[in-house]
């Protein structure tokens, strides 16, 4: 027996159910009722049980009727989600966003960008939505995107054009700041930025973006500071440096809420240096309304312009 379920035959019976007999099942699907019939006993037969019974003139859904219709409610909700989807409207039904973040992203910088899809008991058409984030290489986390076990990478590099299938979205960019503990700051401040020669420096690890540009940034300028230690975690290189470990770089967008609070000290600006941010994602453009709304309010918010930060002095000016 061929046990493959056949989807017309269920949509019949579950336009006949809901409507409550068969001759207004027909009108709803203008069809003839031998043919709503016979889809019917088509789908019983599939199914080897009765989804009807008679009460009188009555026509009522078994008890294995009301399971079936139950899995149809659902399979034909999704589907008109899907479509809905496809076609940019709202679904009105709860949402996942699987989000891989590279390793190189600071956890704030994540947070923030990310802030706009989150759920905190706003609208109801939003209840319910989650996010579900991991963290990974880059490489790693556009090879999940590819196989759509991710909606949306968040990283601070654009990927690879090897990567044929995956389009990068620029959110915004910044600028980058040098900071430390105050004993620190306040003797690097002298003669910025060459006083950043043999100074204690704590740095990004190499082969990330960032690490590349300011090391781009040192040669220019013939600087070469005492690195002390390379991190892939930005987070723990800010715990590093509060522990006056060396000097930090940090992205101005995010400064007063990482490195500033945890009383770090501005030394200067490593102009024209700046820090990009993007969104991955499958599509060329940008569909997914989770995805479209964090893209809006990271570029009209966190990345709309440069961020005055506060200096105990003058900053001085780069060279």
């Amino acid at each position: 027996m061929d046990l493959s379920l056949n989807f017309h035959h269920l949509r019949y019976f579950w336009v006949t159910a809901r409507e409550g007999s068969v001759t207004r099942a027909a009108k709803k699907l203008r069809v003839t009722q031998p043919t709503v019939s016979e889809q019917l006993a088509a789908l019983e037969e599939t199914l080897g049980e009765r989804l009807f019974k008679r009460e009188g003139r009555t026509l009522v859904v078994t008890d294995v009727g009301r399971t079936v219709m139950r899995f149809a409610d659902e399979i034909f909700a999704l589907g008109t989600d899907l479509v809905d989807t496809v076609r940019g409207r709202p679904t009105g039904r709860p949402s996942r966003l699987a989000v891989g973040i590279s390793e190189s992203v600071p956890k704030v910088v994540a947070y923030r960008i990310l802030e706009p899809a989150i759920d905190f008991g706003g609208p109801a058409e939003r209840a319910g939505n989650r996010i579900v984030c991991y963290e990974d290489a880059q490489d790693r986390l556009v090879a999940q995107l590819a196989a759509h076990a991710l909606d949306v990478v968040i990283t601070d590099e654009p990927v690879s054009a090897t990567y044929t299938q995956a389009y990068s979205h620029l959110l915004g960019e910044c600028g980058v700041g040098v900071f430390g503990v105050t004993e620190l700051a306040r003797a690097a401040r002298a003669e910025y930025p060459r006083s950043l020669h043999q100074v204690p420096m704590l740095l990004p690890a190499s082969g990330t973006v960032l690490r590349r540009e300011i090391d781009q940034w040192l040669d220019m300028r013939k600087l070469v500071p005492r690195v002390v230690g390379e991190f892939q975690d930005p987070a723990l290189m800010t715990v590093f440096a509060q522990a006056g470990a060396g000097l930090v770089v940090a992205p101005d967008a995010i400064a007063r809420e990482t490195v500033l609070a945890q009383g770090l000290r501005r030394v200067g600006s490593m102009k024209p240096l700046r820090q990009r941010f993007y969104v991955v994602t499958v599509e060329r453009r940008l569909v997914h309304p989770d995805v479209q709304r964090i893209a809006g309010a990271a570029r009209k918010t966190l990345f709309k312009k440069d961020v005055a930060l506060p200096l105990s002095v003058r900053e001085p000016r780069v060279r």
